[in-house]
């Protein structure tokens, strides 16, 4: 029998080699007929880390490899646009202190002290 695939988001990458992957899917109430938005938590083994948050990976089915990994990373579809706003202040900032520019609040510029 074939592994079973799948396409998700993955929504945690803070665990070493592990990625947490929702899996979305529509359904319909039985009775009302009103589509259902529903998603399936995996987790999944990346054995080299290159996942990151917000990406659009394939997931396939193995074997059990810990408590609650089932799946296995086949590849990265798609990479997440989304910044890192704190990152990428923080390397503004070492910019600005190796430049010799002090960017902290409360400080004179040269511009304020003439």
């Amino acid at each position: 029998m074939p592994r079973r695939r799948a396409i998700g988001i993955v929504t945690s990458d803070k665990m070493a080699k592990t990625r947490r992957v929702e899996v979305p899917r529509t359904t319909r109430h039985p009775l009302y007929g009103k589509v259902l938005h529903r998603r399936t938590i995996c987790y999944v083994h990346d054995e080299n880390n290159e996942s990151r948050l917000g990406d659009r990976v394939e997931i396939e089915e193995s074997r059990p490899l810990s408590r609650l990994k089932r799946w296995r990373l086949v590849r990265i579809v798609e990479r997440s646009r989304e910044i890192d706003l704190a990152a990428l202040k923080a390397a503004r900032s070492v910019e600005a202190l190796e430049q010799g520019e002090s960017s902290g609040p409360g400080e004179a510029t040269s511009a304020q002290q003439e």
